[in-house]
């Protein structure tokens, strides 16, 4: 049997593997690398109204580039889309990496979300058309660890440049390396192109872009949402009336029945969407946890999340040799699981003052499920497409990765806000991710019809 994760290293597939990981990487790496810079950006700036917008406006604009590249790859094959997205995305860097003002920082980001939100659909869409199924598990494996490694590296190495050179570089240090990256892949995007030509031409989506358009306005309001003090109530109201929007926005952008949870397709996209809204709606408050409730410095309490990190890296490492032998099914429910389990942890730590390393140590659970389950639910959306809509089902996954976890970190800032203890606000954003995880594990044995 043929080692899935290490054919994808083999000819032909050698320089089209190194090439798109290079390019997951990079995206990864740049999300983290914002993170710990922008306090200063902020604070060099005097930009600290926007600091949440420099956030939440990359993944608003990233849902328009899904669908876009979405339905142009379904038009014309992926190689123009990966171009266009590669273009946009280099520009939002140059415009962020030379910003004299916030709102020229956030210009930039604004950009550069919409490019990245292009690359995820329009790599999937290589992914289908280049490498056969057998190998799907192996490179979405690969992507995976692409996304986890710059956990590890990306916030040290961003403040050192930080502290070295200057947060511009930080930005602008990327461009560099984009380009040797999209080189090559070229030679395989060529050859798509041809078979694009041959296949039936979809019409444009225009509704599609409209409602896309719309998901994100809700996005960034349920994101900005908190900060409005109208009336008591009235972050509760906003919040709300965004969720509603967005999911009403949301319909025509995934497979019927995705809200639903239809078995096959719509609860493979729907999965996705709840496991990782609960994963990264908890990752998020771990170190301010252990921060504010057990003392640890802001450096040890972000290194404890590496340990989830690394499980993540090598639960998909471990399902990509697998292959077949692992179920999809098996795969996402023991996933979907694993996440749940590590969230009851983080939420019982926190009630009963249970010493941190529970916590810590559930954590790296959570990182072997979320290794175990994103890459299935890559293969099996896929698995389920035809040329005709490998785009449209690639760009409905990456919306729901990006809308999961906006609705959920909009909520846990809600509820957080709500307790008057920073205990029990803890306890309140593990629990409301525990509910979400469970509805992840309910609708994991449905992504099998």
């Amino acid at each position: 049997m043929t080692d899935p994760a290490a054919a994808i290293l083999r000819r032909p597939y050698r320089w089209v593997t190194i090439g798109a990981c290079a390019l997951v990487f990079l995206a990864a790496f740049e999300s983290l690398a914002v993170t710990t810079i922008m306090p200063v950006v902020s604070r060099e700036l005097d930009g600290a109204g926007l600091y949440a917008l420099a956030f939440a406006g990359p993944l608003a604009t990233g849902v328009i580039g899904m669908v876009a590249a979405g339905n142009w790859s379904d038009r014309r094959g992926p190689a123009a889309p990966l171009y266009a997205s590669v273009a946009l995305f280099v520009l939002g860097l140059l415009i962020a990496g030379t910003a004299a003002s916030m709102p020229w920082l956030v210009t930039g980001r604004l950009v550069q979300g919409l490019g990245g939100g292009a690359l995820t659909v329009a790599l999937y869409v290589v992914v289908a058309r280049v490498y056969p199924a057998a190998l799907h598990p192996g490179i979405f494996a690969a992507f995976s660890a692409a996304w986890v490694i710059p956990s590890l590296v990306g916030p040290f190495a961003a403040g050192i440049v930080a502290q070295l050179l200057s947060w511009h570089w930080v930005f602008l240090g990327v461009v560099g390396l984009v380009v040797p990256a999209v080189v090559m892949i070229v030679p395989v995007l060529r050859g798509l192109d041809g078979q694009a030509r041959e296949a039936a031409v979809p019409p444009w989506a225009v509704g599609r872009l409209g409602w896309a358009a719309l998901a994100a306005l809700a996005v960034l309001g349920l994101n900005l949402s908190a900060g409005v003090t109208l009336f008591p109530a009235a972050p509760a109201v906003l919040a709300a009336a965004a969720v509603v929007v967005a999911l009403v926005a949301v319909r025509p952008l995934v497979p019927d029945g995705t809200l639903l949870a239809r078995r096959g397709l719509p609860s493979v996209i729907l999965t996705r969407g709840l496991a990782g809204a609960a994963f990264f709606g908890a990752e998020v408050y771990l170190p301010y946890l252990l921060i504010e409730e057990y003392a640890f410095p802001p450096t040890f309490a972000g290194l404890t999340l590496t340990g989830g990190a690394l499980a993540w890296a090598g639960s998909a490492a471990i399902q990509g040799r697998l292959g077949a032998r692992l179920t999809h099914r098996a795969a996402v429910r023991t996933g979907s699981v694993l996440v749940l389990g590590a969230i009851i942890l983080a939420l019982v730590t926190t009630a009963f003052h249970w010493p941190a390393a529970v916590a810590i140590a559930g954590w790296i659970f959570a990182g072997g499920g979320m290794g175990l389950l994103y890459p299935r639910l890559s293969v099996m959306t896929l698995a389920l497409s035809t040329k005709e809509n490998e785009g449209f089902n690639s760009s409905a996954m990456s919306i729901s990765d990006s809308l999961g976890g906006a609705l959920a970190l909009a909520a846990t800032a809600i509820v957080f806000a709500a307790f008057t203890t920073t205990a029990a606000a803890f306890a309140g954003v593990f629990a409301l991710m525990a509910v979400v995880g469970v509805a992840a594990v309910a609708v994991a044995p449905r992504v099998s019809r």
